[in-house]
């Protein structure tokens, strides 16, 4: 039997270069966020008019999203937003967030269910992840950290170079023998463990769940690796609303803990396709804040 192919997006090239990054940076913190936000036009401009494949996923998507032909402005506002957030990663990283304006939803049920220990957050390729970073000042000592494969592992390790070196970041990189042991202690600590489940990481089957109007597929090692840990599972999202504002937003999924081994399977299924339902609900609430650009509904 042949092996299946490689998903789309782990075919395609990394674009830019650590210089470009570096040189961004030191523009950024030197003139500010808001005259070194006119360069994101200049990039968002080029990324609609001479990068096709990102254009028509971007359009395929919007038409989902929008429930409409979306037009030239709602493709440059889609890339715009993007770039934005990869833009405010710089300040993020920093610690400024007194440039922002972030409102939090769902913090309550998610720090009371950190006070009986570590929590594990299912998120998607959906606005910005270093905004969690901002649950840091309403629980100071609150660790955060994320849960990925070796390859996302180095390119993060290398945009934090580029950003601010000493930032603390904490990966648990996913494939190696200790990866469950090493996430199962941070668990045990009362850290929050992030996820980008969206995406499928490896060539397995994915389940198939219907999303935006169309069967995609999704992973399902994420969640038989939530179902292991046996901890309490959230939707988290950091929408960005435009200017400098963010909604961070966070929904309970499951708690694997008090799920019995006989209904392991079920409660999966369950949990995994009230994140689709949550990754959608966000989708139609700010529908410039999905970041797959490729095609995510081929079969």
């Amino acid at each position: 039997m042949s092996a299946r192919p490689l998903p789309e997006w782990r075919q395609r090239p990394e674009r830019g270069t650590p210089g470009l990054a570096r040189f961004m940076v030191r523009l950024s913190l030197l003139v500010g966020r808001r005259l070194s936000r006119v360069v994101l036009h200049a990039i968002t401009l080029y990324f609609v008019c001479f990068a096709p494949r990102t254009r028509e996923a971007s359009r395929v998507y919007l038409r989902r999203a929008l429930g409409r032909e979306p037009g030239w402005r709602d493709r440059y506002r889609h890339v715009l937003a993007f770039a934005s957030t990869v833009h405010d990663r710089i300040y993020l990283l920093n610690d400024r967030f007194d440039l922002f304006d972030i409102e939090v939803q769902g913090a309550d049920a998610l720090l009371q269910a950190v006070q009986q220990g570590g929590v594990l957050l299912m998120g998607a390729h959906l606005g910005s992840f270093e905004a969690l970073r901002c649950m840091g000042r309403q629980r100071p000592g609150l660790q955060i950290g994320m849960l990925m494969y070796e390859d996302n592992a180095r390119q993060v390790a290398a945009a934090l170079q580029a950003i601010n070196p000493r930032a603390r970041h904490d990966v648990v990189p996913l494939g190696r023998p200790d990866s469950m042991i090493e996430a199962a202690r941070r668990i045990e600590q009362g850290h929050l463990l992030g996820m980008l489940v969206d995406r499928s990481i490896s060539d397995d089957e994915p389940a198939v769940h219907d999303f935006l109007g169309a069967p995609a597929g999704f992973p399902k090692a994420p969640w038989r690796m939530a179902a292991v840990l046996r901890r309490p599972v959230f939707f988290m999202a950091g929408l960005y609303l435009g200017g400098n504002r963010y909604r961070l937003v966070f929904e309970p999924l499951a708690d694997f803990g008090t799920v019995a081994r006989g209904e392991r399977d079920a409660a999966l299924v369950q949990a995994r396709a009230a994140y689709v339902q949550q990754l959608q609900a966000c989708c139609r609430q700010a529908p410039y804040n999905w970041f797959n650009f490729f095609d995510f509904w081929r079969p």
